[in-house]
């Protein structure tokens, strides 16, 4: 059966001063492709005509060139399909591809660059669908695909040129004005249209804000653990992170203000602190709020997935609280719609504003402006707060599931800590290493992280995993449980030790 794979064009360079017959130097071409592995076993090549017309030669000079990669064994041609690379090249060839030329030394990563990379990255994904216990993931299972469609196909219906533009790079207005609308009643803030910045996720409001607001070698506040997207945006900005543990109460203001008291900012996640999942405390958002108006510093408020509560009593957000004007609100929809998306949204302050639209216009413009039609109209019909609360029912059921599975399967050595709010809970270790049944998890297909993955600071983290349920369906989370406690099994009878990941 022939192959699907096919190459739409190759990159044929021909010398027109004569240096070589324009047959050679095709054929030396598209040996060089197949030998580089540009061009992959099996794939289709372009016919000898669209070959020639692309190239302005003769049919007779492709079709000679492409007659000897045949008889060579670098191509094979198969009646009334076309011609393809061949799919085992003779074993000459392969010793040739194989052979690679001396590592060149290029210019090592920049001081940022290498932070980057050794920075803690947090969970680690296995290919494929969501799965026990995959953690920043919503119930794609339950999304409403066929109303998106629906809004989006409305939309293609009716679209103008004016909308194939160039649009507004905070965003378009009617978004910005549903959003405004839907944080003052969901989440006790005050803020505008002319306020709101609509970016690619929550990710890319942190990057431009850590690339606004900071200069290379400013000191920030990072909870300790903490968000490793953060993280990542504040290295890539310069910033000297000062790692701030966090207790039953949220981030230790005091012992933040007493190592780093000039820090420029702070990043936080006071509704569900991530990824403790603990609420900040009235006293502690008091307290970080007067300690940024003493130092004239920022605070970014994450607030990444409060809407999802489980019998806990709304909390209103940190901006709402701020009468200096110091605090950033971040909000995405990769947690509440899907992360596909990637649209989220910032609060920003008025002396930020000019900055951040200036920074949001150099990153790439404005986000899609189709999906920002969509999602507006999503919301200004009422689909997304109905969404909203459909997805606490099923995330209460899901985690009363995981519940049930863990005290069924897990017993004494896994105890999952109270959890009322978020997409995830902590689960504490008893005889076995985090990290150690993190592999062993892995290799039976059910996705954990350590909490160690979270933590920068000097402090020896807890034993304990971090596990997500709003992806998983009752059923699946009885059988990740039960994979997991032989991953735990397993870690036990293979004693590792403690260590950080």
């Amino acid at each position: 059966m022939a192959s699907s794979r096919r190459s739409p064009s190759l990159l044929i360079r021909l010398d027109g001063r004569g240096r070589g017959q324009l047959q050679r130097q095709i054929s030396a071409s598209i040996q060089r492709a197949i030998l580089d592995g540009v061009v992959a076993p099996g794939t289709r090549l372009p016919s000898s005509r669209v070959l020639a017309d692309d190239l302005g030669v003769s049919r007779t000079t492709t079709l000679l060139a492409v007659q000897q990669l045949q008889a060579e064994g670098y191509l094979t041609g198969r009646r009334g399909s076309g011609t393809y690379v061949a799919a085992e090249l003779p074993d000459d060839l392969i010793s040739r591809r194989s052979a690679r030329p001396a590592r060149l030394k290029h210019p090592a990563l920049s001081r940022r660059g290498a932070a980057l990379v050794a920075a803690p990255q947090g969970a680690r994904r296995l290919d494929g669908p969501p799965r026990a216990f995959r953690i920043g993931t919503p119930g794609l299972d339950l999304f409403p695909v066929v109303l998106w469609w629906r809004l989006a196909s409305r939309r293609m219906r009716t679209i103008t040129p004016t909308q194939l533009d160039y649009g507004e790079p905070a965003g378009l207005r009617v978004l910005r004005e549903a959003i405004a609308e839907h944080v003052q009643a969901a989440r006790g803030t005050r803020c505008g249209a002319e306020q709101i910045l609509i970016v690619a996720g929550a990710q890319q409001g942190l990057e431009l804000i850590s690339r606004v607001a900071l200069d290379p070698g400013d000191r920030v506040w990072m909870e300790d653990p903490g968000y490793p997207g953060a993280r990542s945006a504040l290295l890539g900005a310069g910033a000297r992170i000062v790692p701030v543990p966090v207790d039953g109460e949220g981030l230790v203001v005091e012992q933040g203000a007493r190592h780093a008291g000039d820090a420029r900012l702070a990043y936080v996640t006071p509704s569900h602190q991530y990824p403790l999942g603990v609420p900040m405390s009235l006293a502690r958002r008091l307290a970080l709020l007067q300690w940024a108006s003493r130092a004239s510093a920022w605070v970014i408020e994450d607030d990444y997935d409060s809407e999802f509560r489980y019998g806990a009593r709304p909390m209103p957000c940190l901006h709402g609280l701020d009468v200096d004007g110091r605090v950033i609100y971040v909000g995405s929809f990769s947690k509440t719609l899907f992360p596909a998306l990637r649209l989220g949204f910032m609060i920003v302050p008025p002396d930020l504003q000019d900055g951040l639209v200036a920074a949001r216009a150099a990153a790439d413009q404005h986000p899609p402006v189709l999906d920002q039609t969509v999602l507006a109209d999503f919301i200004v019909e009422g689909h997304f707060a109905r969404h909203l609360r459909r997805m606490r029912v099923a995330y209460r059921e899901r985690l009363e599931a995981l519940l049930a599975a863990a005290a069924r399967f897990c017993g004494g050595r896994l105890r999952v800590r109270p959890t009322r709010t978020g997409l995830h809970a902590i689960a504490d270790l008893n005889g076995a290493d985090a990290v150690a049944v993190t592999r062993e998890a892995a290799a039976r297909g059910v996705e954990v992280a350590p909490l160690a993955a979270y933590h920068a600071g000097p402090e020896r983290p807890p034993n304990a995993l971090v596990l997500g349920f709003a992806a998983v369906r009752p059923d699946a989370a009885r059988r990740g449980m039960e994979r997991l406690s032989a991953a735990i099994e397993a870690a036990r009878r293979r004693p590792t030790g403690r260590r950080r990941a």
